[in-house]
């Protein structure tokens, strides 16, 4: 698979690069975007087949931060990513409400998106990562 690679320079010093085709290449589409030191990687994988009477759309959207990357256990050390926090679960449905009308027909086969931010900046992450 070739790789891939863009550079957006937005103008005010900072750019962000977009590389596909290096990293995950099981899945059927991966892109690992970058903003200086946050990195956050992007895969989705289907069903080859469609499961039979189905009338939705069958995708799982999961969105994670890597707070280890940061230096940072949330809960301490034996928990370490623990369960999603509320700003992962809102990611999660936001990318989820995108990607749903994005497909003109309805695809009946089963999906999967899985994201993580891992390597947060205080120039590239939200606040409350700083917290």
């Amino acid at each position: 698979m070739n790789v891939i690679q863009k550079t957006i320079d937005l103008g005010d010093g900072r750019s962000i690069t977009i590389e596909t085709g290096k990293l995950a290449k099981q899945a059927d589409g991966s892109v690992t975007v970058r903003m200086g030191n946050t990195v956050l990687l992007a895969a989705v994988c289907a069903a080859k087949d469609a499961v039979p009477g189905t009338d939705f759309m069958p995708l799982q959207v999961d969105y994670k931060e890597k707070y280890a990357a940061f230096g940072r256990f949330p809960g301490g050390f034996t928990r370490r990513e623990g369960k999603p926090s509320d700003y992962e679960i809102l990611t999660s449905r936001l990318v989820d409400r995108v990607l749903r009308p994005s497909s003109r027909t309805i695809i009946t086969r089963r999906c999967t998106s899985t994201s993580s931010c891992s390597r947060p900046t205080a120039s590239t992450c939200p606040t409350h990562w700083l917290d």
